[in-house]
């Protein structure tokens, strides 16, 4: 597992647990609609990614004619 697919896991824990200490030390209230949930796709799909290497942002930039850098670039399966 490359650096980037951790920091990938890593960063989406974090803003899961932190949404989720929030919600239960009742700073916020996620029952509600709010912005906070998008802060949670967020979250989930930085989670996600790091295991299965699908990133709809990561898709939409090469649409877009970006490259990756040869420091972040996912091997192909």
């Amino acid at each position: 597992m490359s650096t980037e697919l951790i920091v990938r896991i890593v960063a989406g824990a974090f803003v899961l647990i932190s949404l989720t200490l929030s919600h239960f030390s009742g700073s916020i209230d996620l029952s509600t609609p709010s912005w906070l949930w998008l802060t949670a796709f967020v979250g989930l799909n930085l989670f996600q990614s790091g295991f299965t290497k699908f990133c709809p942002l990561v898709n939409i930039l090469h649409k877009l004619g970006f490259k990756d850098s040869a420091a972040c670039e996912v091997p192909s399966r």
